[in-house]
């Protein structure tokens, strides 16, 4: 069985005594254990186009179809992990995502959150667009809902680790442990509660994903991959470094 990267944990391991979000001096991801792709997660669409060896899970998008895969199973909570690299050059249109939802068994009325790269044309950076979806609101009542951010680092050079942390009371986005969000629970309207499960896919969003769809997906630069690779501990010296950078909030 393929040794995966992809990380399900359930967060009763994870807390800290006073309930305090991460921080870049403490590191979750450094306190789950990987699991096997086979053991938490099935293919949901585009088959022909995924990939699982030893060590990655490669999913690409052509003119044919794009990819995804799901957990099998659904969680109330927890820590949820993958190393991505992304499609260098010109990817306008084409969203690499990484999300946990529950739109299969409540249709119209789901719950999300969302890790979603937003396609781009070469002479600009990747934007990571982070998103909070509840019960079905799409309409900007919940206030900050969905935040963009440019890294500190090109993301298609290496593979990075991108996370989100789920608790009763918050969801706190990471990237290389780095918190780069906090979504806190103020209510009971605005906060997933209900199950969700785990899902990743690469997917033609033209009509939207980049400037607003102003640059759509061109397939003359087809398959655009999104690389999943078997997660590796930093050393301490990449930790610190990580945590000493700046995000750029767009």
């Amino acid at each position: 069985m393929a040794t995966f990267f992809l990380l399900l944990f359930m967060f009763n391991s994870l807390a800290n005594a006073q309930g305090n979000p991460p921080s870049p001096g403490y590191y979750p991801s450094s306190r789950v254990d990987t699991i096997a792709f086979n053991q938490a997660y099935k293919n949901l669409w585009g088959p022909q186009n995924q990939r699982l060896d030893q060590s990655s899970l490669t999913i690409w998008l052509d003119k044919s179809s794009g990819s995804g895969f799901k957990s099998i199973e659904s969680y109330k909570s927890g820590y949820f992990g993958t190393d991505v690299k992304l499609h260098p050059g010109y990817t306008a249109g084409v969203i690499t995502s990484f999300y946990l939802s529950n739109n299969e068994d409540h249709p119209g009325n789901h719950d999300e959150v969302d890790i979603e790269f937003l396609g781009r044309t070469p002479d600009k950076p990747y934007t990571l667009q982070t998103n909070v979806y509840i019960r079905g609101s799409g309409d900007g009542h919940i206030i900050g809902r969905e935040e963009q951010f440019h890294l500190w680092f090109d993301p298609t050079e290496d593979f990075h680790h991108y996370a989100m942390l789920w608790t009763p009371k918050e969801i706190i986005f990471l990237v290389d442990d780095v918190p780069i969000r906090r979504y806190e629970r103020k209510s009971d309207t605005t906060f997933p509660l209900r199950p969700m499960y785990v899902y990743g896919s690469i997917w033609d969003a033209s009509s939207w994903a980049t400037e607003n769809g102003r640059y759509k997906v061109n397939y003359g630069y087809q398959p655009f991959v999104g690389s999943h690779h078997r997660r590796a501990e930093p050393p301490a010296s990449g930790r610190d470094a990580m945590g000493s950078k700046e995000l750029q909030s767009v």
